[in-house]
């Protein structure tokens, strides 16, 4: 039995709103707390690390600071390749309501996944709802 035209389109929207929760999930949990790391902040430290390295005369400090500008140019690098954040939580602000109630998701479950209020409100999603 040929699937509807119908049938396709609520698959194809489920693997689009399945793709974009998924996505905005993982961005979520890849987020640590404090103050955010930019690429700016980065450069600076890095910029200082090599300032420092230069005048070390303790070989083991100075191998700690070429060590640590190592981790500074390897998040540099994380930064560099990292998606837009703007543009999936756009994404998932477009399908998290719908997605939500396709598959019962409520309220508190978001929120225990680490998204927050004010994203939960945008996308439109009641404190009320109920799994």
């Amino acid at each position: 039995m040929a699937m509807s035209e119908e049938h396709k389109a609520a698959l194809a929207q489920g693997r689009r709103e399945g793709r974009a929760v998924k996505q905005y999930l993982r961005l979520v949990g890849s987020r640590r707390p404090g103050r955010p790391v930019t690429k700016d902040s980065l450069e600076r430290r890095i910029t200082g690390l090599n300032e420092k390295i230069k005048g070390e005369d303790d070989p083991l400090k100075r191998l700690e600071l070429i060590q640590s500008r190592i981790d500074a140019e390897d998040q540099m690098a994380e930064i560099e390749d990292a998606v837009d954040a703007d543009a999936i939580e756009k994404e998932f602000l477009e399908v998290a309501n719908s997605y939500s109630e396709r598959k019962g998701i409520g309220y508190s479950a978001w929120r225990e996944a680490g998204v927050s209020a004010q994203v939960l409100r945008n996308a439109g999603i009641p404190r009320t709802r109920r799994g």
